[in-house]
């Protein structure tokens, strides 16, 4: 059964009170997806109307607003496109990093990239407020199919599972960048008050409890776009990749278990004709069972119109001399993301992922607000994989945002085979990376190998600052990368303070919430 994720086809019923009362965020004025509110009652009256309440689920992770890119955002205090889900995920999984550095002069922005937020700083609040709704949007889809007086059946079942696995993609999301914070479930309850902070060890042992758990009530092999045992799976060895930086107890070998029971679902590595065709406006041929991508987000130019993902990304990164058309765009581009010389020079000769846009570009990063200082990265494209553009194409592109995929797979059993000692074909993984792209074996990979693959495979799909933290390298002087620490172009990039691998909880919700302690040094 389908469902539209789009802005017109999610039924809105009363979110006002229930999501308002139960969001993680206390300070936050969160308000209806639809002015035109009805009751629940009166809505989910049909095994369909639960269907399309679920879409919201997933819709959330696409859109800002339920009325367009001009509509009213789902929360009030932030500018919609800043505090759509997946920009607010890039802002803080790239713009920390070597990966990727932006010129705009927007409020902190550049803090970002210097490592220096403060727990005020209104990017950081933006991913944490739109992570935490999600959560309450789920937590509340969750409720009502429990309510329904035909719960159990098996297709409202699987639609339960499927909010739960989204719900789990979130608090993946906040154990990593926020740590301990603020935990609610379908259980919690309604206006019952403040939540409760959990500490980051039991967030992880409850998540990898519910996700064994709703991995085996999601089939195999699941309709396009839709939560099934491979996203579970994805999240689970997510988990135990970091386990380390989030208990204190590395433990590769249940990553390396769950990599392997992704393979086992069948999806396959694209080819090396292929590759770049997964990051273009027709890639969703390319996701599910037999494909490459295990679960993306829909993107399209008509139906989830907003300025974050793939907009943001796309648009961002064309300025200069750059033609617009070239990348499918119907306008010009919004002259922002560059990368730095470091993460250029991790590319060998041959590399084909290595597309990178140099005329009028200096290599060196000398003014951060010049778009011309830094090369452009080109990865994603609003063009068709035969080149060919969209009809219709505008600036809002086609183009899905691809959120897990098999060749992080290789790497994850790469990493657990190299670093963590764990016995399996994880070197052989890493080597169909790196041949794909053009180059050549490496016999005896490093774990500085290992790291740097990433970099080069997973660039721009938000793994970055997750990566450094684990290999202890965001905010050490073991590596230095241009403006890292700094706040101007004068200086010279530095090591900063550890408390920069974490970000703080929102301020206000800390003010706002008694029962919240804020993360170490904010």
């Amino acid at each position: 059964m389908k469902f539209n994720i789009n802005k017109y086809g999610i039924y809105s019923f009363a979110f006002a009170t229930a999501v308002s009362l139960t969001a993680c965020v206390n300070d936050l004025d969160v308000t209806p997806i639809d002015p035109n509110l009805d009751t629940p009652e009166n809505v989910l009256t049909s095994t369909e109307a639960y269907n399309q309440m679920l879409a919201k689920c997933y819709s959330g992770l696409a859109v800002s607003s339920p009325d367009g890119d001009s509509g009213s955002p789902d929360i009030e205090g932030i500018d919609g496109g800043f505090g759509q889900y997946l920009r607010a995920l890039f802002n803080m999984q790239e713009l920390p990093t070597d990966e990727a550095v932006i010129g705009w002069n927007d409020q902190t922005l550049k803090d970002l990239h210097g490592l220096q937020w403060t727990s005020s700083d209104v990017f950081v609040s933006a991913a944490y407020s739109r992570v935490f709704y999600q959560i309450s949007i789920c937590n509340e889809v969750i409720r009502q199919i429990d309510k329904a007086s035909n719960s159990s059946e098996a297709t409202m079942q699987q639609y339960r599972a499927e909010a739960r696995a989204i719900r789990g993609l979130s608090y993946l999301h906040a154990i990593d960048m926020f740590g301990n914070v603020p935990f609610t479930d379908e259980n919690s309850e309604v206006g019952g008050g403040n939540p409760q902070q959990i500490s980051r060890a039991e967030l992880f042992t409850w998540l990898v409890k519910d996700m064994e758990e709703t991995a085996e009530l999601l089939p195999a092999n699941p309709e396009k776009y839709r939560a099934g045992k491979g996203l579970c799976y994805m999240i689970l060895a997510k988990l135990y990749l970091n386990a380390k930086v989030y208990t204190g107890t590395a433990d590769y070998q249940k990553c390396a278990e769950y990599c392997q029971k992704v393979i086992d679902l069948g999806y396959q590595l694209e080819s090396a004709n292929d590759y770049w065709k997964l990051f273009c406006a027709d890639n969703d041929q390319y996701l599910g069972v037999g494909h490459e991508i295990i679960f993306s987000v829909y993107q399209d130019h008509i139906n989830t119109q907003a300025y974050g993902g793939t907009t943001y990304i796309i648009n961002a990164q064309v300025g200069g001399n750059m033609n617009y058309a070239d990348y499918g765009l119907g306008g010009n581009g919004w002259g922002g993301i560059r990368v730095t010389p470091q993460f250029v020079d991790k590319f060998e000769e041959g590399d084909q992922r290595a597309t990178f846009f140099t005329d009028g570009q200096s290599k060196e990063i000398k003014d951060v607000s010049d778009f011309f200082s830094g090369y452009a990265f080109t990865k994603f494209t609003n063009l068709k994989a035969d080149g060919s553009t969209i009809p219709g194409a505008n600036s809002f592109p086609d183009t899905d945002f691809p959120v897990f995929r098999l060749g992080d797979v290789y790497l994850m059993l790469a990493e657990c085979q190299v670093v963590g000692g764990v016995s399996c074909d994880g070197i052989a993984k890493f080597n169909a990376i790196r041949t794909r792209a053009g180059v050549g074996e490496i016999a005896n990979p490093t774990a500085n190998d290992i790291i740097n693959e990433r970099a080069r495979e997973l660039a721009w799909e938000c793994h970055r600052r997750s990566d450094l933290v684990r290999f202890n390298l965001l905010t050490t002087s073991d590596y230095l990368w241009s403006h890292k620490g700094m706040n101007s172009n004068v200086g010279t990039p530095h090591a900063v303070d550890a408390k920069y691998n974490l970000f703080p909880l929102a301020s206000s919700d800390v003010i706002s919430n008694p029962n919240l302690e804020q993360n170490t040094g904010y």
